[in-house]
């Protein structure tokens, strides 16, 4: 099967389009003829060398696309079922992936979208519980309008929480749309947050890592109404918890994903699509910034 891969660590230059042997499933696991796989931060980070681990390494923990082999146990699923999910092994950006934990692709969905969903919305449900989010809370989330900030955004609406996000200016309308109250990061965004909320907020999400933690520690009364996904050095230096899923993963949240999706109350919008072979330029639109919104590659 094609793959990508890198056998040295460096700039997008580093990633190529390699055959390597077809992966089969273990017990409990699925494998897809994969239709779309998510780009993430992580995949940057991984090819940087940031992450360590030995080389050559393939890329990709998300994918989406058609069941054509079962392992053992599987019932729930059958050869030719849509389904989406995460591959442990960090390979799904290829023609073939193994999958698990997996669910059905909602009926409205199609394969780029559902590959946008594993990781934004596993990581928002786990930092969600982690600082307790429930009805008649206010959360602050930094870095509202990109994947996992959205998907954040709009499950803590689920949860009856109010929500105040922070964004430029030209996605303020987009918060708004998904249920949260916007505020322009920059100086001055304590005072703009005041003005919504006087005694500040209940907990806090950065998923910007833009540096704001001591504002956000200030706004939430304390550094365990706090949790970055996005800061490890500030995380460290001002006693705020770091969750990249060492913790415990949320995967129960792709079980229930699909409902709210058919139910309009969920959507996370894909910014761009990129073929296989453009993986490099979906590296490089990444780590531009600024995309509302996810980044997939198309696969077969």
């Amino acid at each position: 099967m094609k793959a990508v891969r890198f056998s040295r660590f460096g700039g997008p230059e580093v990633l190529e389009i390699v055959d390597l042997p077809d992966p089969h499933p273990g017990p409990g696991q699925v494998r897809i003829a994969v239709r779309a796989a998510g780009v993430n931060a992580s995949d940057w980070k991984k090819r940087e060398g940031l992450m360590g681990g030995e080389l050559p390494q393939t890329l990709g923990y998300e994918a989406a696309g058609v069941v054509d082999e079962l392992g053992e146990g599987v019932t729930d699923v059958a050869v030719g079922d849509r389904v989406f999910g995460f591959c442990a092994e960090g390979a799904a950006q290829a023609e073939l992936a193994v999958l698990s934990p997996y669910a059905p692709i909602p009926p409205s969905l199609d394969f780029p979208g559902a590959a946008a969903l594993p990781a934004a919305v596993e990581t928002a449900t786990r930092t969600l519980d982690r600082l307790g989010v429930e009805s008649g809370g206010t959360l602050l989330v930094n870095g509202a309008s990109g994947s996992v900030g959205s998907a954040a955004v709009q499950l803590a609406v689920v949860r009856g929480a109010r929500v105040i996000g922070t964004a430029g200016p030209a996605n303020h309308d987009y918060l708004r749309a998904l249920g949260a109250e916007p505020v322009a990061y920059g100086e001055g965004f304590v005072e703009r947050v005041r003005a919504l909320t006087p005694d500040g907020v209940d907990m806090a999400l950065d998923v910007a890592g833009s540096g704001v933690l001591p504002e956000l520690i200030e706004l939430a009364g304390g550094a365990g109404h706090v949790v970055t996904v996005a800061d490890f050095a500030g995380a460290r230096e001002h006693g705020v918890t770091f969750s990249r899923g060492d913790d415990g993963r949320a995967l129960h949240a792709l079980d229930g994903i699909g409902e709210l999706i058919e139910a309009g109350r969920f959507s996370l919008p894909v910014a761009r699509t990129f073929p296989l072979a453009e993986v490099a330029e979906a590296h490089r639109a990444g780590e531009g910034g600024h995309v509302r919104g996810k980044l997939v590659l198309l696969v077969g």
